[in-house]
């Protein structure tokens, strides 16, 4: 009995740890923009839910599930430039609680849209990958391929950013904002393709996600406030910190899940990000101001 219990015990932290993956590549993206650019998309999971259907139609209308999903990564990276030349440049002077307000207005926008154009009914794509077992333990093959291409995902992001000239780029402007443009640096170009970038690994996530969970217009709701609980636990603009909280956070959602209800592991989470951030305002690896 007590071997069987360790053994759900370790099934849980596994199954956390691949959950892990996933929302660590969605606080990414997050974590990206608001590092380059200095504002919180709120609407962010709201993005990865457009991905969504983008691929759901895309797929549904005859299209191999890999070409739907590349479609639905450019999409979105289309939708990400789209959102910062037409809500997020003209606020980028603005105070943080106007880019905050208008972001999330955003958010109940595009809800409101896809409730409209899509109704609220729930929609799978029905591909079933099945799952695989060792050691009497159980794991999804969805979720280990998100957690691998997930991973993968955020390694390129870094060779990106670390090996090239654009990539540098961005970092340094993600360093000193007002120095770079003296330096002859584009920053609107910089936070534009920014934004590109940050709405392709929104797609990305989409794509990942599509495989596990059903698409309704209010999935935002679901996976919003986790994204966002990450980036600010782990510092917000720290990758390294979001990738640290994206575990901490699912570990609490599977253990506490599988322990109790997944109901009280999310409960758990929230709280324990509370304690953090009282404790700790600027997050787990965020710099004191």
């Amino acid at each position: 009995m007590d071997c069987q219990l360790d053994m759900f015990f370790l099934e849980a932290v596994l199954n956390g740890v691949l959950l892990a993956g996933l929302l660590a590549l969605l606080a990414l993206g997050l974590n990206l923009v608001f590092g380059v650019i200095d504002v919180v998309w709120i609407c962010y999971a709201e993005l990865v839910m457009i991905g969504m259907y983008a691929i759901f139609y895309a797929y549904t209308g005859g299209l191999p599930f890999p070409v739907a999903a590349l479609l639905g990564i450019i999409g979105v990276a289309a939708a990400g430039a789209l959102l910062h030349w037409v809500v997020i440049r003209p606020v980028l002077d603005q105070p943080p609680i106007n880019q905050l307000l208008v972001t999330g207005g955003m958010l109940f926008f595009l809800q409101a849209v896809a409730t409209m154009a899509f109704g609220i009914e729930f929609r799978s794509l029905g591909i079933r990958l099945g799952s695989t077992g060792f050691a009497d333990m159980t794991f999804a093959w969805s979720r280990l391929l998100a957690f691998v291409v997930a991973l993968a995902g955020m390694l390129a992001l870094w060779l990106f950013l670390s090996r090239t000239f654009l990539g540098t780029a961005i970092r340094a402007i993600a360093q000193d904002r007002q120095i770079m443009p003296l330096m002859g640096v584009d920053a609107n170009r910089i936070y534009l393709f920014t934004s590109v970038i940050g709405g392709a690994l929104a797609g990305l996530g989409a794509v990942l996600m599509v495989l596990q969970y059903d698409i309704y217009p209010q999935i935002g709701l679901q996976f919003g406030p986790l994204i966002f609980m990450i980036c600010v636990l782990g510092g917000l603009g720290s990758m390294v910190g979001g990738f640290v909280a994206a575990f901490l956070i699912s570990q609490f959602i599977a253990i506490g899940g599988s322990c109790m209800a997944t109901e009280w592991g999310y409960a758990v989470a929230f709280l324990f990000f509370m304690v953090a951030v009282f404790v700790r305002p600027q997050g787990l690896f965020g710099a004191k101001s």
